[in-house]
């Protein structure tokens, strides 16, 4: 039977991956697997992506979209939200392609292209391009048919052109699915409704046809049966019109409800898939509708599929995750369909149109019997579609040129190219064979046209051929043919040099590239550089420069080799000096502004710099020759050119040069020609002053005297110097050169010079202008001896430049001047006039003259100020001063005016007069000041209203401080002068809260005292009297009582208040009395004085309602219940009933307690009232009152009250309690304290609480009522959470058969569950071993068998523990348990049963031991049992070790067709030991792994000649012949040594033993030898040896057989040579005769066949096209 014609592999298992199988539910779409799910424990979706493609690679992303799909071949997802919403993602960029919103939700969508999604929603089809932007929205295709209307879509497809479009539902109806099918034209515009569950889209090219046929399959199964149909859409013309299809679906008998789900149409092979719901796999032929195979592929339902990548196949994905794919097995379908005859046919296309193997005889036969038919053109045809091209051979095409054409026909041969070329494209000997006569047409544009589709082959011999006709289109033929050496020929043939150096790095070819250069060079100079150039630029290494830049510099191509030269030293290598000197050379000495640009570019520095340096001196390149020289000498003679070397470079390149050269270079340029380089020289000097040092600098242009060199250089340095030599120098040249306004300048601005030598120098220079003097003086404060010059040289004139032009802010220290040498006061005045006031510093001024004891002299100057608006204070200061000490009015002055400072003028007052200082820091209320000589002139009065009226805190607090020793004489003062003069009520306050803040109780009462109780205007100020009682009240207590009756404007209750803090309580309930505050003052009362007997009775004096609530807290707080119950009760307020509830309950006062519970019941309907009043009826046992209570209206809380009553012990309460509200579980429990066990049973079962349940029964097995206890655990057994307690409970107490009975009663309830089945398996176990395995053959599949698995090995249950292990599928533990435990628990053929299924391997081996140990007899058996999975090496291994093997004989000869080593020695040595031999024989001829020399030599000592003769065989075997015949020989074995000779077919072992029959006389054998090696034995050889022995009539035979054989030989080889000699003289006749390739005609188009007459030879001119070759 062939294999399946199917390969069927499971692609991936998703599960493996992390997929939840319960939540498979994924597309597949080609290359990948898109699963959406939700872990459990995690509320965060994610998809998971499988690459197909590569190496199933996972992606995991999160996600909040409902539905994901991935496109067909590329990382771009499609994501759906809230059924409407879509987002579409490249996942490789991370980007969003595009968004939308539907309009409705979609309910089906789907990747039908490349660039398209499919979208099915309720009413409409969409398509949407998601990579054209135009397009943002989904284009809606057409409306949903009314058939589709209630189906679950389950697919959508479109034809390849997007002309046709067919929407697939299904709907359960009747019992069964039925599928409803909307098929669409685009084109039209119409629909039609079909009935089908699965359709696909495909094409198929006709025979004949031009073009192909596109056709719709869909598939259906009915109520009256299922058909596929396959039906032609879109017929074009001229076509054939395609046979509608309708074939029978099968179904096994088995698969009543399976129908198809898929469908996927082959483009390569030409077949249809069809997938159904039970996981079968039809496959049909695209054609004819036929049946090719159907099997099932997965036991689950595969519910997606799609085409694979290749067009070849179907990947679908099942429930259980498993992604499988189906395709074709090329290398069996067409064997499996040729079992069948009827499928030959079928078998035939399908092996012609997908190019499969396993049809090769079906054509070559078939070609053979049309070739003998003469039908040549199915002859043709059948082998240009021959299978893979088998019948493509240069033999095929010779047998058609060799068939002479039909008159008015197209040659047979062009007839088969045509077919070809239709076909596909040609192979190398066929694009050979149809060049040739194309090329002799002259038909060169058909080759082009074939070339550019594809469809030749191309070879080297192609290219030579087409060469001479076109350089081109041979060198793409070279190319397409990799002939590499001729591709980069015919390009530099064409002169498409560019194209050289990418195409031989693109294929790895390197040619000569040194002589195509030289070769290009001739032919063309520019594209030669190019390409030498191009070539240098991407691998130097493939040409040699040095030879490249002689054939450049041979033929003058100067350009060309710099060109060249300049790319291949881009990377400046120090081996390429030579070439760097070479290029600088060549252009020096041809273009020198060339060579210029290269050295300015400097990109080579490796070259011989002395050498270049010559050669620029010589072109007049003097800047370069400075660059590359470097000895001094050649420097110096070349430096002194300057009018040949720019400024800019020169000045440059002294910043190269050391300073001793660069001095030298300088030197010399001056000696050479100073008038021509002096400007260099100092623009030089400039720019490296620093570097060269001003010194050097100067003592060389000093050295040529050149003063104005001096000027010059020093002037561009003088600004930046530091140096005070250089400053002085240029101040020195500038003086020199008459420069006055720039020595002026330097002496203003700079900082660097010796001011002292500078005023020195210009004193000596005796200059017309003093004003670089005056400059130097102002600068550095030399202002005495600047005066003091020019006052001896009578230069008044220039003192008033100086105050007035210069400086005016000097005009202090020059009046000051003036003086000291005793100036006429006429002459500073008039001075001073001169002099603008407003830049006058008039302090300075004032300073100056007044430390000279001359301020009356600045009077007029002064009033002249203020005459001018001047409002400078120290203008007011210096008059202040002035009219102080000539005491005119100063008291005057200094209070009416407001501009000088006050604090200076009174410290100028302070020592003259303190009155007038006392002004002067009052004005300015420089405080301390004023304090100071206030306390140092005892003037505390006017200090005291100063305070007052200034009434600033922190003045008070300084002094009032404890530090001040005059405090009592001030604060004398304040009370008795400066407080009752104040009219205003805010400093009176400040002053008060001065001496509070100053902590002086005893004044400040004083002071209050002078205030209030003195009649003034603030005695009746509530403030104050408010402040003199608290005073008291912290100082002086004695005096508040009396203050509490004579003031009345007081505030009560900030000083009741007060007085609490203080502890002054008395005084406190005085006031609240005085006020009339019952409240509080009863509050003083109790909480302060705490006299709750003083509070009862100001309560009975008062008799107010709230007066008595105060007290009657008080009362309980105190625990005086009664006593607060009858306050309470005179008060009638219930508002603290929760304290005093809580209160009484705890001290036990519940007769009072119901006193005032009656009370508060009266206004108050509260739950805690009534709750604590019948709590209270409990507690004194007032059953009756209690139960008369409940009846009536209340609001208590009776479950609380019950609760509470319960667990004080008040049980009988209690009952009444929960009777009243029927709570049946609390009555229950209470019942169960009262002993009424009946009842407490009856009120759970009314409760129906676990919780109840629970305590009744621990009530009933504590009083061992086990009927009831039994009622109640029946109830709580049902509840998984209560059985372990249950048991605890009836284990510890002993009562282990009555917990047996509760769970065996409990078996048959309705909610009867696992773990009851287990505790009573447990149960047993531990105390009637004798029922557990009866409780477990009955019960185990309700049965946690982990648990009961631990139960039997804690009971050392055996047997029950293997039964558990073996329906737990634990095999290895069961099998284990049986080895370790056999006495119990082994029993044969449950353990073969057990053991087979065993996952551990190890564990058969244990077997193995145990068997061998145990039980010898059954070890055969179990072997044969184990045989599939076991390790055959290591089981004889095992039993050799223990010498055992006899012992599984059965076994090794079972497995002996494995034909492993191990086996066959094994078996081997057990029959060498038994002798026997026939049995050893079949072993060694029938397997043959095994150790076969040492088997031979091991049987060749054997005593008995049976086994001598099975080595000598196995010698045979081995090809050891000489050792083979030797034993034969040995034993005689004469036939034997005859038939290895033979089989040797080696000619010298054969006439050995040819040889050795004749030498021992066995004339038979010699006979037998001539006979079995006759094609061995050389005939010289047999007529030597019956020659010499007489044996010519045993060989006679012989000599007649070779000598017939040889002249039949001869007959035949004459006959062929006579055959060829005619064949070959008919041909050569023909060839002298005939047109090449029959007529010789390439006609596209068939038309008749005129002669050759008048064409060029003789072929006649074709039309284009290739239409006659199909």
């Amino acid at each position: 039977m062939a294999p399946l014609p199917i390969k069927f592999t499971e692609l991936l298992q998703l599960s493996s991956i992390g997929v939840q199988a319960s939540l498979i539910n994924g597309k597949s779409e080609h290359n990948f697997v898109c699963v959406r799910q939700v872990q459990e424990g995690s509320g965060n979706p994610e998809v998971i992506i499988v690459n197909l493609k590569n190496g199933n690679n996972v992606m995991r992303r999160p996600i909040k979209a409902d539905s994901a799909i991935m496109h067909y071949n590329r990382e771009i997802i499609a994501l759906k939200a809230g059924g409407k919403t879509l987002q579409i993602f490249d996942l490789a960029q991370k980007s969003k392609i595009k968004s939308t919103t539907m309009s409705e939700d979609v309910v089906f969508w789907k990747w039908f292209n490349d660039t398209h999604l499919g979208l099915v929603t309720d009413t409409s089809v969409y398509h949407w391009n998601i990579f054209d932007p135009a397009q943002v929205s989904p284009q809606k295709m057409f409306e949903r048919n009314q058939n589709l209307a209630g189906c679950q879509i389950i697919n959508y497809r479109v034809s390849d052109d997007d002309k046709w479009m067919v929407c697939v539902g299904i709907s359960q109806q009747q019992g069964r699915v039925v599928g409803s099918m909307q098929l669409y034209s685009k084109d039209r515009g119409i629909s039609q409704a079909i009935e089908g569950h699965a359709a696909a889209f495909g094409t198929y090219r006709m025979e004949d046809a031009p073009a192909d046929t596109k056709l719709f399959t869909f598939a259906n199964r009915g109520a009256n049966g299922a058909k596929l149909h396959i039906v032609e859409v879109d017929h074009q013309q001229p076509n054939p019109v395609f046979t509608k299809r309708a074939v029978d679906i099968y179904f096994p008998a088995e698969a009543t409800n399976d129908f198809p789900v898929a469908m996927q149409v082959s483009s390569k092979y030409k077949v249809i898939y069809m997938v159904t719901k039970y996981g079968f796999i039809h496959i049909y032929d695209l054609e004819t509708g036929t049946t090719i195979f159907m099997n099932r592929i997965s036991s689950d339902t595969i519910f997606t599929t799609t085409g694979d990548s290749e067009g070849a196949g179907i990947v679908g994905v099942n429930r259980k995750g498993q992604v499988l794919a189906v395709s074709v097995d090329e290398a069996t379908i067409i064997p499996y369909l040729l079992q069948n005859p009827e499928n030959a046919e079928l078998a035939y296309k399908l092996a012609s149109r997908a190019g499969l193997p396993g049809a090769d005889s079906l054509y070559q036969q078939r070609f053979e019997q049309l070739l003998t038919q003469g039908d040549y053109q199915n002859a043709a045809k059948t082998a240009a579609n021959s299978p893979q091209g088998f019948l493509r051979t240069p033999q095929t095409i010779e047998r058609f040129k060799s068939v002479p054409a039909q008159a008015g026909q197209l040659s047979v041969i062009l007839q088969y190219f045509g077919m070809l070329l239709d076909k596909g494209k040609l192979n190398q000997h066929e694009t050979l064979e149809l060049a040739r006569p194309v090329l002799q047409q002259n038909r060169k544009h058909l080759l082009e046209k074939w070339m550019k589709e594809g469809k030749l082959g191309c070879s080297e011999q192609l290219g030579d051929l087409v060469r001479a006709h076109d350089v081109a289109l041979a060198q793409q033929i070279y190319t397409e043919a990799g002939a590499s050496q001729k591709v980069i020929a015919a390009m530099a043939e064409s002169g498409s040099f560019e194209q050289i150096l990418p195409y031989s790095r693109s294929v790895g070819y390197t040619p000569d590239f040194n002589g195509l250069v030289q070769h290009v060079s001739r032919v063309n100079p520019e594209k030669a550089a190019e390409f030498a150039t191009s070539i240098a630029r991407e691998d130097p290494s493939l040409i040699d420069v040095d030879r490249i830049l002689d054939v450049f510099q041979a033929q003058g191509m100067i350009q060309q080799a710099t060109a060249f030269l300049l790319d291949v030293l881009q990377a400046d290598k120090p081996g390429q000096a030579h070439l760097q000197t070479k290029l600088l050379e060549m252009n020096l000495t041809n273009a020198p502004q060339v060579a210029d640009a290269i050295l300015g570019n400097e990109m080579f520095h490796h070259y011989d710099r002395a050498r270049i340096a010559q050669l620029c001196e010589g072109a007049g390149l003097m800047t370069r020759a400075l660059e590359h020289y470097d000895d001094p000498a050649s420097i110096k003679r070349v430096i002194v050119k300057t009018d040949a070397i720019p400024e800019d470079f020169l000045i440059n390149y002294f910043g190269r040069l050391t300073v001793e050269l660069a001095l030298e270079c300088l030197d010399e340029m001056l000696k050479v020609n100073i008038r021509q380089n002096l400007q260099a020289v100092i623009n030089i000097a400039k720019k490296y002053s620093d570097l060269f040092g001003p010194v050097h600098i100067i003592d060389l242009l000093e050295k040529y005297r050149t003063a104005e060199g001096l000027y010059f250089y020093l002037g561009g340095i003088v600004n930046v110097a530091e140096d005070k030599d250089v400053t002085f120098k240029y101040i020195e040249a500038a003086t020199k050169m008459g420069q006055l306004q720039e020595v002026e300048r330097v002496c203003r601005e700079s900082n660097a010079y010796d001011p002292e030598r500078v005023k020195n120098f210009l004193k000596e220079q005796k200059l017309t202008e003093q004003l670089p003097l005056i400059i130097v003086c102002d600068r550095f404060n030399m202002i005495h001896d600047l005066v003091l010059y020019l006052y001896k040289n009578q230069q008044f004139k220039s003192i008033e430049v100086y105050v007035q032009r210069v400086n005016p802010a000097r005009a202090p220290a020059v009046v000051g001047g003036l003086l000291d040498v005793d100036c006429d006061e006429s002459i500073i005045k008039g001075l001073l006039a001169s002099i603008s006031p407003e830049s006058v510093p008039i302090d300075e001024l004032v300073s100056e003259v007044e430390s000279r004891n001359r301020l009356k002299l600045l009077l007029p100057f002064l009033e002249a100020t203020l005459a001018t608006g001047n409002q400078q204070q120290a203008v007011y200061n210096a008059l202040a001063k002035i009219y102080i000490d000539s005491n005119a009015n100063p008291e005057q002055f200094l209070k009416e005016n407001n501009l000088y400072d006050t604090l200076e003028v009174g410290r100028y007052c302070q020592a003259r007069d303190p009155n007038l200082a006392f002004i002067a820091y009052q004005k300015g209320q420089n405080d301390l000041e004023l304090i100071n000589i206030c306390n140092e002139n005892s003037m505390f009065r006017q200090e005291a209203r100063y305070l007052v009226e200034r009434s600033d805190s922190e003045i008070w607090s300084y002094v009032l401080s404890e530090n001040n020793v005059h405090r009592r004489s001030l604060v004398d003062q304040v009370i008795a002068t400066a407080v009752p003069e104040a009219q205003n009520p805010e400093p009176v306050s400040i002053a008060v809260k001065a001496f509070i803040d100053a902590d002086l109780p005893v004044e400040l009462i004083e002071l209050l005292e002078k205030i209030v109780l003195e009649p003034s205007q603030f005695s009746d100020n509530a403030n104050l009297q408010n402040l003199l009682m608290l005073t008291a009240a912290k100082s002086d207590r004695g005096r508040v009582a009396g203050y509490i009756q004579q003031l009345d404007a007081y505030s009560p209750e900030d000083i009741a208040t007060q007085c609490i803090e203080v502890g002054m309580y008395e005084e406190a309930f005085l006031i609240y009395k005085k006020a009339k505050d019952h409240l509080k003052a009863s509050e003083v009362l109790v909480d302060h004085i705490v006299s709750v007997d003083r509070a009862h009775e100001y309560a009975d004096q008062v008799d107010l309602p709230e007066v008595w609530s105060r007290v009657a807290k008080a009362q309980l707080d105190g625990l005086r219940i009664t006593d607060s119950v009858d306050s309470y009760i005179r008060a009638q307020d219930p508002s603290n009933f929760h304290e005093v509830i809580e209160t009484a309950t705890h001290a036990g006062k519940d007769e009072d307690l119901i006193k005032y519970l009656r009370m508060a019941r009266k206004t108050l309907r509260e739950p805690a009232v009534d709750t604590g009043l019948a709590f209270c009826y409990a507690r004194t046992n007032q059953l009756p009152e209690l139960e008369e209570f409940l009846r009536g209206t209340n609001v208590a809380n009776i479950e609380e009250s019950g609760d509470k009553a319960y667990a004080e012990g008040f049980h009988e309460a209690a009952k009444i309690f929960f009777t009243s509200i029927s709570n049946w579980a609390k009555l229950a429990t209470t019942l169960v304290h009262l002993g009424d066990y009946q009842g407490a049973v009856e009120c759970a079962r009314k409760a129906n609480s676990v919780k109840v349940w629970k305590q009744v029964n621990e009530a009933c097995v504590e009083k061992k009522e086990f009927r009831l206890a039994q009622i109640c655990g029946l109830n709580l057994i049902v509840h998984a959470d209560e059985l372990a307690d249950l048991v605890k409970q009836y284990e510890r107490n002993g009562y282990f058969d009555e917990l047996i009975s509760v769970l065996e009663a409990g078996l048959g309830l309705e909610r009867a569950h696992m773990g009851m089945f287990t505790e009573l398996g447990i149960a047993l176990s531990k105390y009637h071993p004798e029922r557990v395995m009866e409780h477990l053959r009955i019960f185990w599949g309700r049965i946690n068998i982990p648990k009961a698995i631990r139960a039997c090995e804690e009971a050392h249950l055996w047997p029950e523990l293997v039964f558990l292990y073996t329906h737990y599928d634990e095999f290895d533990n069961a099998a284990l348990a049986m080895i370790e435990r056999s006495a119990d628990a082994w029993e044969h053929h449950t353990f073969k049963e057990t053991i087979v299924k065993v996952a551990n391997l190890e564990v058969y081996y244990r077997a193995l031991n145990f068997y061998l140990q145990e039980q010898p007899p059954l070890i055969t058996d179990l072997l044969q049992a184990l045989t599939p999975r076991i390790d055959v090496n290591r089981v004889v291994r095992m039993f050799e070790k223990s010498d055992n093997i006899p012992l599984i004989k059965p076994f090794l000869l079972n497995v002996q067709p494995q034909n492993k080593r191990a086996v066959n020695d094994a078996i081997n040595d057990l029959l060498i030991e038994e002798e026997d031999y026939k049995q050893l024989r079949d072993s060694v001829e029938n397997f043959d792994n095994y150790e076969a020399v040492a088997l031979a030599q091991r049987l060749e000592k054997h005593d008995l000649v049976f086994f001598r003769q099975i080595a000598a065989n196995i010698y045979r075997k081995n090809k050891r012949w000489d050792k083979s015949i030797a034993l034969s020989k040995q034993d005689k074995l004469y036939k034997d040594a005859i038939e290895t000779a033979a089989v040797s077919a080696r000619p010298e072992v054969v006439e050995e033993l040819l040889r050795y029959f004749v030498d021992i006389g066995s004339k038979e054998c010699y006979v037998g030898m001539l006979y079995a090696c006759y094609d061995l034995i050389p005939l010289h050889t047999v007529m030597e040896i019956s020659w010499r022995h007489g044996l010519n009539d045993f060989t006679m035979p012989f000599m007649i057989n070779y000598m017939a054989q040889q002249a039949s030989a001869i007959d035949s080889l004459k006959k062929d040579n006579e055959e060829r000699k005619a064949r070959e003289k008919s041909e050569q006749k023909d060839e002298e005769t005939g047109p090449i390739l029959g007529q010789s005609r390439l006609m596209l188009t068939q038309g008749p066949v005129g002669g050759y007459g008048g064409q060029t030879n003789g072929i006649m001119p074709q039309v284009t096209g290739y239409g006659g070759f199909r």
